[in-house]
């Protein structure tokens, strides 16, 4: 007759198989873009300093140093900018979103909108997440923010060699402007209705409780691991 400790271990054992098949379904993860706070600050360093140098390149238009990249990240505003992010199930970030609101007259479109504010959107996208729509994901969360704060230019510049920014204006329609190997591009937005305040508010919702999950899904393999030595989580 099985004991107590042989009966628990094969508990274990089945737990861990579960956990271990729900975490392989999600390796292609649905992507729900996040709203993330100054909390997410190492998330975000450990992103950027993980792209490659080419990729960095397109990303801030110069090949920053790391010690240029923390600086950036130090400095993030998040009280005056919405910075949007996705998350895989190891709790990494496959792409980030920076959105920063600046007053017209500081624009290089000023002339194309009347409101007091346009806002710039910058993405980067892990090399390990290529493909998956996770560039466009973002700017589509940056265009409803835009739209239900009242903001109605959403303005890029990159290099012209960006191919996923590139990608992404032309996909929404931009108006693009090339000069001397950059580009820029804007995109004139239609106001807020009830359906893109509650369109936005249910993604937060859904991205959100997705973020809880992975990262009581992480603490429970860890604790596994440490308490009874039952396989290692993945780095």
């Amino acid at each position: 007759m099985p004991t107590f400790a042989t009966q628990l271990r094969a508990r274990l054992d089945r737990l861990k198989q579960t956990l271990s098949a729900l975490a392989e379904a999600s390796d292609k993860p649905m992507i729900l873009v996040k709203e993330l706070s100054p909390r997410a600050r190492r998330h975000l360093l450990r992103h950027f300093l993980a792209l490659e140098e080419k990729d960095r390149l397109l990303r801030f238009g110069s090949k920053l140093s790391d010690e240029l990249v923390t600086r950036y990240v130090e400095n993030i505003d998040f009280s005056r900018d919405t910075i949007f992010g996705v998350y895989d199930r190891k709790m990494r970030l496959l792409g980030v979103g920076h959105l920063a609101f600046a007053p017209r007259e500081a624009s290089p479109v000023s002339g194309a909108t009347l409101k007091a504010r346009v806002a710039e959107f910058g993405v980067s996208v892990s090399a390990a997440a290529r493909g998956m729509g996770v560039g466009t994901k973002l700017f589509v969360r940056a265009a409803i923010r835009c739209r239900n704060a009242d903001v109605d230019t959403l303005y890029m510049h990159c290099l012209s060699s960006n191919k996923v920014m590139m990608h992404i204006a032309k996909k929404a329609g931009m108006e693009i402007h090339r000069d001397y190997g950059e580009a820029d591009a804007y995109l004139k937005l239609q106001p807020a209705n009830p359906v893109t305040l509650f369109q936005e508010a249910m993604e937060e919702q859904a991205a959100m409780l997705d973020y809880i999950i992975k990262a009581n899904m992480r603490a429970l393999f860890k604790w596994i691991s440490r308490v009874f030595g039952i396989g290692k989580p993945k780095a």
